[in-house]
């Protein structure tokens, strides 16, 4: 009894420390996320006036969509601002559609993608033709992991200097884009209200929309188009107006208008007003 006593502090020391040991070589630790792949799992969304936005995908892509910014009083970039960009999407041939796209397109090496004769239009006035990609509404485009899929937009699609061979930039457009991680946004151009955005919005099921607001729009015609493409998709919950100014004048279509008018049509959906160069981060 005694040797045991003398030796039970020793033993009982060792045999912690042995256990301490093995379970520090035993436990897993906890599995953590690196900082940036938590970073890269959303998509970030910028207003940079008008109906310019930036989005930056999971994996880093820059798409920019109608980027006007010269004469553009609302503009929230300069033209020397925007130093990247993967990818410009032009909706149709008009001033405020194109804006910048050129300008931009050649700093940068992105990718302009749009109607067929508004992106040759382009390469007639610079843009390189390996830079160019000619689109048609109902085609796909792929690009490191993003899908841009290309819709018709009920709008006008005058080019701004026509040519004696392209008088005209045919069917505007609007755009599907979904993300590395899946989110799915809707970039409807100026489209106003066309049946085909139900069916857009049964197939391609987007989490957000970004629809035509401008001065003279009418409140229940944005309201359809939204109320369209929340059909058989319950997916939308984001909705952003665009092609209105920071402040409208007096009279203009506001938001407030069409969301009186969505609730008059039983859809139960907020409307973000953004604010220009604020960083809105979405995830699927």
């Amino acid at each position: 009894m005694t040797v045991h006593r003398r030796l039970g502090r020793p033993w009982l020391a060792l045999l912690a420390g042995a256990l301490a040991i093995l379970a520090l070589l035993g436990t897993t630790p906890p599995t953590s996320v690196p900082a940036a792949s938590a970073q890269g799992s959303m998509v970030q969304v910028e207003w940079l006036g008008w109906s310019f936005f930036r989005f930056t995908s999971p994996n880093g892509k820059v798409i920019l969509t109608n980027p006007y910014i010269t004469g553009n009083a609302d503009a929230a970039a300069s033209v020397d601002d925007v130093t990247r960009a993967d990818l410009i999407l032009v909706a149709d041939g008009h001033g405020d559609e194109v804006g910048d796209t050129l300008a931009i397109a050649q700093r940068t090496g992105a990718l302009v993608h749009g109607p067929s004769r508004v992106v040759r239009w382009l390469v007639s006035e610079g843009l390189p033709e390996a830079q160019a990609r000619f689109g048609n509404q109902g085609e796909r485009l792929t690009l490191d992991g993003i899908t841009v899929r290309q819709v018709w937009s009920v709008h006008d699609n005058s080019l701004q200097r026509p040519t004696p061979t392209l008088t005209y930039g045919g069917p505007a457009s609007g755009f599907y884009i979904t993300f590395e991680n899946g989110w799915t946004v809707y970039f409807s151009g100026s489209s106003a209200a066309t049946a085909d955005q139900g069916i857009w919005g049964q197939i391609y099921k987007p989490d957000a929309m970004i629809f035509h607001m401008s001065v003279t729009k009418e409140p229940l015609d944005a309201a359809a188009s939204i109320k369209l493409t929340a059909a058989d998709n319950p997916n939308l919950r984001t909705l952003m107006p665009h092609h209105h100014r920071v402040t409208p004048p007096a009279g203009a279509t506001s938001v407030d208008d069409i969301q009186a008018g969505l609730a008059n049509m039983g859809v139960d959906i907020p409307i973000t007003n953004q604010v220009r160069s604020q960083v809105y981060q979405f995830s699927k």
